[in-house]
């Protein structure tokens, strides 16, 4: 919109004094009889105005190579109202002309001061025209020039100082949009960072957890079994390998249980206090909080207990599913939806990005995570299915269906 603002605004100056000097000498003909009786003067403004038109056609020509202001241009303005003011004195008419230099000054002359004597010299022809040309010999007549003079100058100076300032909040709030959309793309790629972040530390300490477990309980329970079997290895004492035997039975079931814990552990810390409904509209509020997207969480039918498992994988599907909109996305809007169907449950996560094409598309995402293929993986895993929609520019529809296998 700017650019075309710009591009009026240049046709409109580029063009302006041809047409006020198509319409100062059509009123000057009109009124050749009553103001300019003599042919000599009707001569003298036929030559002026050709001398105009020639002029405007230099410079028409001259501006495409050394646009202004420079020194070229200066002296254009300078002809130009020298031409103006000489055709005024003619024919009053003329003065149509002589008003061109208050739309191109600061295109014209560089210097501020001199704009402001451009102007004045501009008005001097306005003036003259107002009072039927220079007053000669008359003091009331002079009295009245000055009186106009000042009055024009004081009108085109108030003009000219909220013009100037209009243009200084113009480009104050240019700046300021610069400066905002610079504010924006740091905020998006310091959100891209602490995003990437906040999952690398996610899966850092869950590794450290992890390690910690295997540590302190299934590594130690097999080191006792090992232990307590190689202890069987060296006597032949039947009532001490049936002790020893018993010893290592025990270990193994504490640590199978100790193995089941961490398992069990594993599943998401979501759902540790709410339901499925629940904890996906919060992850889905905070997702939305971190990535500064719009994300709607909509519950279709009426929620049911769900075994750990099937909760587990809708949520963590859904999790991984919102961190590909984030990372890959580009998207606007994320609509997630929940439903409980008979003897289904679903979850449809849609967004308005710039979508991809599914044929196309890696086997693993870019970063090493699961991606499709993980998330597939885990719903085939409880006898689901996973199916994605998507072309490039569409956005992407990624449902997930699973049994309903209710809780316990």
């Amino acid at each position: 919109m700017d650019t075309e603002i710009e591009r009026r605004q240049e046709m409109f100056r580029k063009w302006l004094p041809y047409g006020l000097l198509v319409v100062g000498t059509f009123l000057a003909v009109a009124t050749a009889g009553l103001i300019t009786p003599s042919n000599d003067l009707q001569v003298a403004a036929a030559v002026l105005v050709i001398a105009a038109l020639a002029l405007e056609i230099w410079w028409t020509r001259t501006e495409r190579v050394r646009p202004g202001p420079h020194w070229l241009s200066a002296t254009y303005y300078a002809v130009r109202l020298a031409i103006g003011f000489a055709l005024t004195l003619l024919n009053g008419f003329f003065a149509f002309y002589a008003v061109a230099g208050y739309f191109d000054t600061n295109e014209q002359i560089a210097d501020r001061r001199w704009r402001r004597i451009a102007l004045f010299g501009c008005s001097i022809p306005v003036a003259a025209a107002q009072t039927s040309g220079i007053p000669v010999g008359d003091t009331m007549r002079w009295v009245v020039f000055g009186g106009l003079l000042v009055a024009n100058n004081v009108l085109l100076t108030t003009v000219i100082h909220f013009s100037e300032q209009e243009d200084a909040r113009s480009r104050a709030r240019a700046a300021t949009i610069v400066e905002l959309e610079r504010a924006q793309a740091e905020n998006a790629a310091l959100q891209a960072q602490l995003l990437v972040q906040a999952r690398e530390a996610g899966v850092a300490d869950e590794r450290r957890r992890l390690a910690a477990e295997i540590h302190d309980t299934i590594a130690q329970g097999l080191t006792g079994i090992i232990a307590q079997l190689q202890v069987v290895a060296n006597i032949t004492d039947e009532p001490a390998v049936q002790e020893r035997v018993t010893r290592a039975t025990d270990l193994a079931r504490h640590s199978l249980s100790e193995a089941r814990r961490s398992v069990q552990n594993l599943a998401p810390l979501e759902l540790s206090s709410d339901d499925l409904p629940e904890a996906m509209r919060k992850t889905v509020d905070q997702w939305a909080e971190r990535t500064a997207v719009r994300a709607d969480f909509t519950l279709a039918g009426t929620a049911q207990p769900l075994h750990q498992e099937v909760s587990a994988t809708l949520l963590r599907i859904t999790q991984e599913a919102l961190a590909n909109v984030a990372k890959h996305a580009a998207a606007e809007r994320v609509g997630v939806t929940l439903s409980f169907i008979d003897d289904e449950v679903t979850v449809d996560i849609r967004d308005d990005g710039k979508g991809f094409d599914p044929l196309a598309r890696p086997a693993r995402s870019s970063t090493g995570g699961f991606g499709l293929d993980g998330m597939r993986a885990r719903a085939e895993r409880i006898a689901g299915s996973l199916t994605v929609e998507s072309e490039p520019g569409a956005g992407t529809a990624l449902s997930a269906r699973v049994p309903l296998v209710p809780h316990g």
